[in-house]
This record gives structure tokens, C-alpha cells and sequence, in this order.
């Protein structure tokens, strides 16, 4: 809940703090909506400074996009690979990526504190439709695409994927976990709708 993020369609993305977003709501939204949300916002503490200030950022994916998915680490929920011990990356408490999925079947992970490219996820054959991390924190990111699959990465191992999902006989068009992560379901242009257990 601390950033918007938006694409006209074209290659920029802006991420904006939530915050941001409400205060321009609230100075040119209706009255008793400017109430009923500002009543439910939590107060933010005067102590964290403007070190800590989310700020806007401004992203040139440098291709048409096409998805975008937030996705935040809990420590607790380790990489599924257990063989490698040494990580490129290694994701906080606080961290939230931002997945874009691009017009050339390409992912780019990104850091939403800063705004710095972190991860060129390359395997998909056509557009990314979707794209959805699993809720559980794990860094679980799932993208749909035009070329018929769906593909599973572990952000938390540097980004490798570990399975291709396929079964849709036609283009995949969106994508999205049960609330426990344990299902991913989809659907394509052919109107089924396929279910996976990830185990």
C-alpha cells in the first residue's frame, strides 16, 4: 500500500507513494470522499525524516508495457533452491519489487525505493500479459504470456526460473494465486481456465 504504480502502454512507468495519490485526492476530491478516506489512513511519524520519504520515480522500460505486479520478501520464506548457498541478491523486510512484463516477452524487476533496474528476466517468446507474485512473500513471480506458457521464477535465487507451466492452446491472458500460494490458476484467448498445484 506505499506505491501506485502506472503505464500509459508506452515504455515509461511512473511510481508514485500512495500517499502522494491521496493527498492530491483529497485537495481535488469530492468532500465526503476526501472524509471517508482520510478517516482510515494511519498517521505517518514526523521521526522517519525525509531519508526515508518515498519519493516518485520515473521508469523507462525501453519497451512497450504490457503488465505490472508489486511483489514483497518476507525473510522468513527462504529460496526454494537449496543447493547454492550465495545469492546476488539478497531481499530485506522492507523490500518491494515492482515486475513489468514487456511487449518483447522480456520481465525487468526493479526496485521500488529507488528505482533501479535489478533483474532482466529473458525467456518468454511473445508479449507478457500478466504477471503476479505469489502473497505469501516468498518472491514467487508467475508471468502469462502470448507464446502459450506460463513460467515460474524464484526472485529469491537470482531470478531462475523453475518451470515452464503449458496447456493453453492459446495465447494466456492472465494469471493469479489461491491466497495460500499453494494453486495458480489461468486463462487464455480459448476461454479455459487450467489450474496448477505448485508444490
Amino acid at each position: 500500500g506505499s506505491y501506485l504504480a502506472w503505464s500509459q502502454g508506452h515504455r515509461i512507468v511512473k511510481l508514485v507513494p500512495w500517499a502522494q495519490c491521496l493527498n492530491n485526492f483529497l485537495l481535488h476530491g469530492t468532500k465526503n470522499g476526501a472524509n471517508a478516506v482520510s478517516t482510515r489512513l494511519p498517521r505517518q511519524s514526523s521521526e522517519s525524516g525525509q531519508k526515508n520519504k518515498p519519493c516518485e520515480h520515473i521508469i523507462d522500460c525501453g519497451d512497450i508495457v504490457w503488465s505490472l505486479a508489486f511483489g514483497s520478501s518476507v525473510p522468513e520464506k527462504q529460496s526454494r533452491c537449496v543447493n547454492i548457498e550465495w545469492h546476488r541478491f539478497k531481499f530485506g523486510q522492507d523490500q518491494l519489487l515492482l515486475a513489468t512484463g514487456l511487449n518483447n516477452g522480456r520481465i525487468k524487476i526493479w526496485d521500488v525505493y529507488t528505482g533501479k533496474l535489478l533483474l532482466n528476466l529473458m525467456d518468454h517468446t511473445e508479449v507478457v500479459r500478466d504477471l503476479t507474485f505469489a502473497p505469501d512473500g516468498s518472491l514467487i513471480l508467475v508471468s502469462a504470456s502470448r507464446d502459450k506458457t506460463l513460467r515460474v521464477w524464484d526472485l529469491k535465487d537470482d531470478g531462475n526460473m523453475m518451470k515452464v507451466l503449458r496447456g493453453h492452446p492459446n495465447w494466456v491472458y492472465g494469471c493469479a494465486f489461491s491466497p495460500d500460494s499453494s494453486i495458480l490458476c489461468s486463462v487464455g484467448a480459448s476461454k479455459a481456465v487450467v489450474a496448477a498445484i505448485l508444490v
